[in-house]
């Protein structure tokens, strides 16, 4: 059996060119320099901000990077229709 090669390319251009993700990923950008300021995290430190809403408003919790990224994404679960 003969796997299909990622087209990267594709990947990036569809799911992270749009202006909606541009203005969301500017939005993390900005909480993660917010919570630099505020002394919550340092560049290098090796953790993450996990943001989440709660109550219509998001949320960010500073963790581990290994907590953060290893956490199951909903479009990961199994059951998922994600294309």
């Amino acid at each position: 059996m003969r796997v299909k090669k990622r087209n990267y390319k594709k990947e990036y251009d569809k799911f992270q060119s749009s202006q909606k993700d541009k203005r969301e990923r500017a939005a993390r950008n900005k909480r993660r320099r917010e919570a630099e300021k505020g002394g919550r995290v340092k560049k290098g430190d090796g953790k993450d901000l996990h943001h989440f809403t709660k109550g219509g408003k998001v949320v960010t919790v500073v963790e581990p990077k290994s907590k953060n990224r290893g956490r199951k994404e909903k479009s990961r679960v199994k059951g998922s229709k994600r294309n």
